[in-house]
């Protein structure tokens, strides 16, 4: 009689392997029985993993529940070896190099990714290469699981073990997941592109380069311009365009500051300047010879100077305030849109 196995198989899913240690099997449905005992247990710590990467703002949650998956993988290919096989050891050897796969990417693969998460904000290149890296990891993944469910399928055809693939669940929640992460990832790299001239900007700010000043508002202003054509042509996740409308706020604001708001405080930056060479210049001639001329150039620059000091502080802000207001309205937008599409439970 054909036995009827349900099958929970999906792409990024880290896959089947024993709950419990069994000597032998007298056929084939024991055995599928037994590789996919354990299934329940792995899945459910892949899926608290794929959760934290959604929900969860701690890297180290995040890499708990990455040592927590390995864990568990380590148990199931312990189990695995010690097991006896069935009809040969072909498909026991194709589940231990799956399990054996994905065990060394989450050890090595995804720990430097771990790393690279901590220096990506730095710049846009190493932002760009710490999400090629968890792609290229991903990607080892899903082909390993391709693999595996290309082995696990002919093995039940072999012995006339009918599956019925239950697309509910862990295995549905996880297709889903890679797409949102997928459409997340692409937005977060246009957004950063053009964040980290912002970056940029506000270190010349604080440091009151003038000449670096100019050139990462130009810079900003370019590819914030740049960034909205990107927009433009970028498709829609469901229907849900609220992370293109946050990011094209945020743009908005990066134009507005570095068009019409920095070089204001620039003219104050060169003003300041001015008037430090004058005082100097005036501190160092004898009273006795100090000309008219200077004196009432000097005073002119006090004027200027306190009504620009004013201008200066008020501006900056009103920029500190709108930044702050744009950046928490997409940083809230980015995890609602995570906890609308990716499930919580």
């Amino acid at each position: 009689m054909t036995k009827i196995i349900k099958s929970c198989i999906y792409m990024f899913l880290i896959t089947c392997t024993a709950t419990i240690y069994s000597q032998s099997f007298s056929n084939a449905n024991e055995y599928l029985d037994f590789v996919g005992g354990e299934q329940q247990e792995i899945t459910k710590n892949m899926w608290k993993y794929t959760k934290a990467l959604a929900h969860s703002k701690s890297d180290r949650s995040i890499n708990n529940k990455r040592k927590s998956l390995i864990k568990t993988v380590e148990n199931a290919i312990s189990k695995i070896e010690k097991a006896n096989s069935y009809d040969g050891d072909e498909y026991k050897n194709q589940v231990l190099n799956h399990l054996r796969l994905n065990e060394s990417l989450l050890k090595q693969d995804y720990a430097k990714i771990v790393d690279m998460k901590e220096v990506a904000n730095q710049s846009y290149d190493l932002m760009e290469a710490y999400m090629i890296a968890q792609e290229m990891a991903d990607k080892k993944m899903q082909e390993s699981q391709v693999e595996y469910e290309k082995n696990f399928y002919a093995f039940a055809a072999k012995h006339n073990i009918n599956i019925i693939e239950n697309e509910t669940d862990l295995g549905k929640k996880m297709q889903i997941s890679n797409k949102v992460f997928k459409h997340y990832n692409k937005m977060y790299l246009v957004y950063f592109k053009v964040y980290i001239n912002e970056v940029y900007l506000m270190e010349a700010l604080k440091k009151n380069d003038v000449s670096a000043i100019q050139q990462n508002a130009n810079a900003l202003s370019q590819s914030a311009n740049e960034g909205l054509e990107i927009l433009k042509s970028i498709e829609t996740y469901n229907n849900d365009s609220s992370i293109i409308e946050a990011t094209k706020k945020t743009f908005d604001f990066f134009i507005e500051e570095s068009e019409n708001n920095i070089p204001k405080m620039v003219d104050f930056l060169i003003l300041n300047e001015d008037f430090t060479t004058i005082k100097n210049t005036l501190e160092k001639t004898p009273e006795r010879k100090r000309t008219k001329e200077q004196i009432d150039t000097y005073n002119k620059k006090v004027k200027e100077l306190n009504k620009g000091v004013k201008d200066y502080n008020k501006i900056n802000q009103d920029l500190n305030t709108k930044r702050q207001n744009v950046i928490n309205s997409l940083n809230a937008t980015n995890d609602n849109f995570l906890a609308k599409h990716i499930p919580n439970d």
